[in-house]
């Protein structure tokens, strides 16, 4: 049997990363071409040169299959031998029923097992422009920090406008630094994670006086500004929390800083009238992030608010927080079912250029367009996951499950895009489901029908 060219994809992140490792598995050969590590080259966000670096948070979100479509996605991407979930696995670190993870262990590992596939290409180098002409499979998986010169000529190439949003980093704090005589360890209603670790977060506790001049310093802080960008609007999963403060003063409260599910031990009886979470961000549990503290404040300002914060009076930031561009395609006028441009099928695109949302989905195209490309390499007819599934819901909507008329968005997965199930009247068992409880148990009838369509759709193109 002849060996079939070498598909190439451009980008190392997770969708690269992904996608690159799917190849091969499909015993293809692939090049991956990553321009971080030539030198003079970086983005405004990355800070080495690893593949499947995580830039903001170091979460991949609710592990719950059963009743979290995030959950149900880590299920798919698993049962279709994800480098990435099971990188992810391996270096997870305590985070309440979230999938969080060693940024910098999992980084390392995802390059290793790359390195060390006969079948993978490791290139560092910049493509600066559209790929050659007799590079006849390509997967742009480029992400939101696509270089400018690529990205310039893929908006020749498809005579359409950039869509952009924001994107805000939280800061990461050494745990030595934390007031253990103010901070206490638990996760919201002591929910264990997929490490069982039923108190993963550190709490650190504010009354209304000390939530009221937190607000107030938000607020006044200095901000960063980019005036380039003043017309861009922010995806709201990854607000800087000085944008929510200014949507009302209640907002954090019912946000990232809400108090329920959390009882401060060494003051039982009295409920916080706000909660700062720490998740821990490293194995050895030395650094922690601020969970939901994405933010454009000015360096020297955040040191200054967030050691307001009780518990953070010493704090020692190991990054502060920042601000990057991301941009995306107008991906349901662009993109075919393939996830490649109708103007030119030998590019792909894939992750959070294609207009998905998160690490985890992102990862999740990188996973099928690494399968669709080596399908058509290897002269095989494959058509995405059933909608049913997390996946397939993704490609529809990237691919045109918008409202027609409006203005296309990215978009984290959710229940809402998969194929509605009436909700159950009984359970399994014919027992009656109080009706407070059915909207749960149809989610997890969806996670069940979602599983047993993809692995059908696999055991079908094996």
């Amino acid at each position: 049997m002849t060996t079939p060219t070498p598909i190439h994809v451009i980008g190392g992140g997770l969708a690269g990363s992904e996608a690159a490792w799917q190849i091969a598995s499909a015993g293809v050969p692939v090049i991956l071409h990553e321009m971080r590590g030539v030198p003079g080259v970086k983005t405004d966000a990355h800070h080495t040169d690893g593949l499947a670096e995580l830039v903001c948070s170091n979460s991949f979100r609710s592990d719950d299959w059963e009743f979290n479509a995030v959950g149900l996605l880590h299920a798919e991407m698993r049962a279709l031998d994800s480098i990435i979930m099971a990188c992810g696995d391996a270096h997870q670190v305590p985070a309440g029923g979230a999938l969080a993870v060693d940024r910098d262990g999992f980084s390392q590992a995802v390059t290793a097992k790359l390195e060390a596939h006969p079948l993978v290409t490791i290139v560092r180098e910049e493509i600066a422009g559209l790929p050659p002409e007799d590079w006849d499979n390509v997967i742009v998986a480029t992400g939101p920090l696509t270089s400018p010169a690529l990205a310039d000529a893929i908006l020749r190439a498809t005579g359409e406008e950039s869509l952009s949003f924001f994107d805000a980093i939280a800061p990461i704090i050494h745990a030595d630094s934390i007031d253990f005589d103010i901070a206490w360890r638990q996760s919201r209603y002591d929910k264990e994670g997929p490490g069982g670790d039923a108190a993963a977060y550190i709490n650190l506790p504010m009354d209304k006086p000390q939530y009221e001049a937190f607000i107030d310093a938000l607020l006044d802080g200095p901000k960063a500004e980019f005036k380039d960008w003043e017309n861009v609007p922010y995806f709201d999963g990854c607000l800087p929390i000085e944008v929510m403060a200014e949507r009302g003063r209640e907002t954090l409260r019912h946000g990232p800083m809400k108090p329920v599910g959390l009882t401060n031990p060494r003051n039982p009886t009295v409920k916080a009238h706000a909660i700062v979470q720490l998740r821990q961000d490293n194995a050895l549990g030395t650094l922690f992030n601020m969970v939901g503290f994405q933010t454009k404040l000015k360096h020297g300002a955040q040191t200054e608010v967030f050691r307001m914060i009780p518990g953070l009076q010493d704090a020692q930031f190991a990054r502060l927080g920042g601000l990057h561009r991301n941009t995306f395609l107008n991906s349901p006028k662009l993109l075919d079912r393939q996830l490649r441009l109708k103007s030119m099928p030998r590019l792909r695109f894939a992750g959070q250029v294609t207009g998905v949302e998160g690490y985890v989905e992102s990862a999740a195209m990188g996973l099928l367009t690494g399968r669709l490309a080596a399908a058509q390499a290897l002269g095989h007819d494959l058509a995405p996951p059933p909608a049913e599934t997390a996946m397939g819901a993704l490609v529809e909507h990237i691919t045109g499950g918008h409202l027609e008329g409006s203005k296309f968005q990215p978009m984290n997965i959710n229940y809402g895009l998969l194929p509605p199930l009436e909700a159950p009247k009984v359970d399994e068992d014919g027992k009656r489901i109080h009706p407070k409880e059915r909207g749960r148990a149809k989610k997890r009838l969806m996670s069940i029908r979602a599983l047993d369509a993809l692995k059908a759709w696999r055991d079908a193109a094996a």
